[in-house]
């Protein structure tokens, strides 16, 4: 019996997607063209090093027209722990000698533009851009983990996938609790910033 699988771009790792369509580390039930395994975790740490990243530069875009005493200070200690989560994958990067995404240039511009955008109009505003970002992360890296759930030779990217995880959920919490839900036309500024987030990494994942 040969074997099925749902469709997907073969360049393209989607730990998005519902379970039963989220890629697997590839192993005896590979298939011709499937990615390697190493190419597999390759493309995890560059996304999540390109997302990081991207966070970075929103917060820096927040802080840079609301301050750093925003939110109670809660801007500035987010910013700050996305810092270490950054770090985190610059040193996977080199370690494993995988390629940062070509983009970060546009990350760069386009990160701190949402912020900076998002924070002029208001802190509420800045804090709903925060939830929209945290939540997309939180699905991103709940499907990473579950990927490597059996890989027990991933133990420890496993782990910090899912620290950070928590960690990315303790900023969307921050978020609702300084209001977000209360800005106006939130749903519709939810739905954009989730929206550039998915194509972010998207485009993070095959370039």
């Amino acid at each position: 019996m040969s074997k099925t699988r749902p469709p997907q771009d073969p360049d393209v790792q989607n730990w998005d997607a519902p379970p039963h369509e989220r890629p697997r580390i590839t192993g005896e039930d590979a298939l011709p063209g499937d990615p390697s395994r190493e190419e597999q975790i390759a493309r995890m740490i560059r996304v999540d090093q390109a997302g990081e990243y991207g966070a970075r530069r929103i917060y820096e875009g927040q802080l840079a027209v609301l301050g750093r005493g925003a939110g109670d200070g809660s801007i500035r200690r987010m910013h700050e722990q996305e810092l270490v989560h950054l770090e985190r994958f610059d040193a996977l990067l080199v370690a494993r000698r995988v390629r940062p995404t070509v983009l970060q240039p546009l990350w760069h511009i386009a990160g701190f533009a949402l912020g900076a955008a998002t924070a002029m109009l208001g802190e509420r505003a800045a804090m709903a851009c925060t939830v929209a970002v945290e939540e997309v992360i939180d699905e991103h890296y709940a499907g990473q983990v579950e990927v490597l759930a059996e890989e027990d030779e991933e133990a420890e990217l496993r782990d910090t996938l899912e620290r950070f995880r928590v960690e990315e959920i303790e900023h969307r919490d921050i978020g609702l609790a300084h209001g977000a839900e209360q800005t106006p036309g939130y749903e519709v500024l939810s739905a954009a910033v989730k929206a550039g987030s998915r194509l972010a990494i998207w485009l993070s994942q095959r370039f």
